[in-house]
């Protein structure tokens, strides 16, 4: 691996442009190969458009396609048109198919912290289009139904993702958690690198995001299909992102990172995400994500009603009076959001406030008398009338 690290380092060190995507397929059977994998891609990425898997975003969509040209000559647009999608999971994953649509999950999106660390996560999965390491792959193996069966297996150890696995194809499976050869996994994030720093971008930032990413990891002690995590370790890719940085980038202290616009155009899915953490029971991921919404902003009621339902339904020491402190807030700031009313009603009649309980039941149904859960909150209600 060292080897390959230091023949890989050396090239990039010494050429004076990015290297241009590997020349096509040559021989029928090649030619045959890629055409058949970008046909299946097309297969795949169909069911994934039909699932209700996909965040639909307009303006995120443009914002993140703008960037992905940004990283890429003409001449390689032309021959692979790539395409970012936005895929709706807490999972901190990344995927691209052989034909340039890349998949990024709303939850490592939400842990960015600026377009930078974004530029080098698409640098990343446009170098497995570019350097074709899915044909690669197809051609060391034996036969193709080696290479695109049995991957969906290896995702049941993760928990929560069951609709993915069962709407990614075979070939979806293996580019978004069994990954590649170590070999090209490490050009793929030293490519990357290269990318994202000739757009002019802040190529520290892959590091800063490999690091934060892994404490984030470490102090959840996640476990899960993760883009910087499974192939290979995330510690030796951190190590070879050092290595890379010295080598090249030593001098280089500043670049485009464009925090701002970053979080305001991405606002709305780290709110969103942060709900799908707390879907998922991750507690401390929702808050922090909510937290970091409120930066940008900062008065917004549906943000303290998540995190009143964060400290609320993990219920530890003091959890609850943090929790109606926050649904509170959320009603000082729009009185008619039903809500935070129900969910205060619900701590009131836990700790025996039925007179409480009622009143802020009864304001939840009067402010939204059709809501799906009518029946529940009327259950309530007549649990205090006793």
């Amino acid at each position: 691996m060292r080897y390959i690290l230091s023949i890989l380092m050396l090239y990039f060190a010494t050429a004076c442009s990015t290297p241009a995507n590997l020349p096509l397929a040559t021989g029928n059977s090649g030619v045959d190969d890629e055409k058949g994998l970008w046909q299946r891609s097309e297969d795949e990425q169909k069911v994934l458009t039909q699932s209700g898997l996909i965040y639909r975003d307009d303006q995120l969509d443009d914002y993140l396609n703008q960037i992905a040209r940004k990283l890429q000559p003409p001449e390689i647009l032309e021959h692979i048109p790539f395409r970012i999608m936005v895929i709706k999971s807490p999972y901190l994953n990344a995927f691209a198919f052989p034909n340039g649509v890349i998949y990024i999950h709303t939850g490592i999106l939400a842990r960015m912290d600026n377009e930078a660390q974004l530029a080098a996560l698409l640098g990343h999965e446009m170098t497995h289009c570019t350097h074709r390491h899915a044909l690669k792959t197809l051609r060391h193996f034996k036969s193709k139904s080696d290479f695109l069966v049995g991957v969906q297996g290896s995702l049941i150890q993760f928990s929560g993702i069951g609709k993915l696995v069962n709407q990614l194809g075979s070939l979806g499976s293996k580019a978004a958690v069994s990954g590649y050869r170590r070999d090209f996994e490490t050009e793929a994030d030293l490519v990357g690198l290269q990318l994202m720093a000739k757009a002019g971008y802040d190529p520290n930032e892959a590091l800063r995001l490999f690091e934060h990413l892994k404490r984030e990891l470490e102090e959840e002690n996640m476990q899960e299909p993760f883009f910087f995590g499974c192939h290979p370790r995330l510690q030796e890719r951190v190590e070879n992102c050092k290595d890379f940085l010295k080598t090249r980038y030593q001098k280089e202290e500043t670049g485009i990172k464009n925090t701002g616009v970053f979080l305001t155009k991405l606002h709305k899915v780290i709110l969103d995400n942060a709900w799908l953490d707390l879907k998922a029971g991750r507690f401390h991921s929702a808050q922090r994500g909510a937290e970091k919404y409120l930066k940008v902003e900062p008065n917004d009621a549906g943000v303290y009603y998540l995190l009143g339902e964060v400290f609320r339904q993990r219920a530890k020491a003091d959890d609850m009076h943090k929790a109606k402190a926050y649904y509170k807030k959320a009603i000082s700031l729009d009185p008619f959001y039903p809500d935070p009313h129900k969910a205060i009603g619900l701590i009131y009649y836990k700790d025996g406030e039925k007179t409480l309980a009622k009143k802020s039941f009864g304001q939840c149904l009067s402010l939204s008398p059709h809501r799906a859960d009518k029946a529940y909150i009327v259950g309530y209600l007549e649990k205090c009338n006793q």
